[in-house]
């Protein structure tokens, strides 16, 4: 049997959002007089990239010893983020056409990200995510804000979109992702839009765009054993 799904994650998967979240996190930082400027391969960056917006504050906290509470830099990220995202947030390159194959081939199909409902209700609204996946956006407040890597996000989509969970492709671009599918049994294709595929090891199918993709042999992968 083919997959009968594809669940997107969002930020750095279907849109272009690494660059906005750096700078979110180095204003944050910085505002508290702090020289510090994050890079691909900044150790912090890298330790954050893909959490919750709670978990990465809570990590922010503690290597700086910041004596704000978790809720207020959560609360300070993510209007610095929502505020770029109003103006800087685009699509990952080729995903539109990579979705439109989707839709051709009659998939099911969603996203299950880490962000929360104010962002997702922003990247809504400026790119009219419902156009695309209508009401199967799924951000970590449906999980009682339970982030990944803990699968329960990825478990919650494929309910939702009614297809048992070894039936779906997972599309990430995150260590933390990943392991949340690969733990929802979710065969995972890693997307490098990093450019660093440390990021993307763990995944099941590594590519650097999505022009790379035949969807074709993706979904006939399952009784195939590889997609090589």
């Amino acid at each position: 049997m083919n997959y009968k799904a594809i669940i997107f994650d969002m930020d750095g998967t279907i849109i272009d959002t690494e660059h906005i979240w750096m700078q979110a996190m180095q204003e944050l930082i910085t505002s508290r007089g702090i020289d510090y400027k994050p890079g691909a391969n900044c150790p912090l960056a890298q330790q954050v990239r893909g959490l919750a917006l709670n978990e990465s504050c809570q990590i922010i906290k503690d290597t700086f010893d910041f004596k704000d509470s978790v809720a207020d830099l959560v609360r300070e990220k993510s209007n610095k983020a929502v505020s770029l995202y109003r103006n800087q947030l685009k699509f990952i390159d080729g995903f539109l056409n990579f979705h439109r194959q989707v839709i051709e081939k009659k998939l099911k199909n969603g996203i299950a990200t880490n962000a929360d409902d104010a962002t997702v209700a922003v990247a809504n609204s400026s790119l009219n995510l419902e156009r695309l996946f209508g009401n199967h956006i799924y951000g970590i407040s449906k999980v009682n804000n339970i982030c990944k890597p803990n699968p329960a996000i990825y478990l919650y989509a494929a309910a939702q979109l009614g297809i048992d969970p070894e039936d779906c492709i997972a599309i990430e671009d995150s260590e933390h992702g990943i392991r949340a599918a690969k733990s929802a049994g979710m065969f995972c294709i890693g997307i490098n839009s990093s450019n660093n595929r440390h990021f993307i090891r763990e995944s099941d199918y590594m590519i650097d765009t999505y022009q790379e993709l035949d969807l074709d042999k993706i979904l006939t992968k399952k009784h195939q054993g590889s997609l090589h």
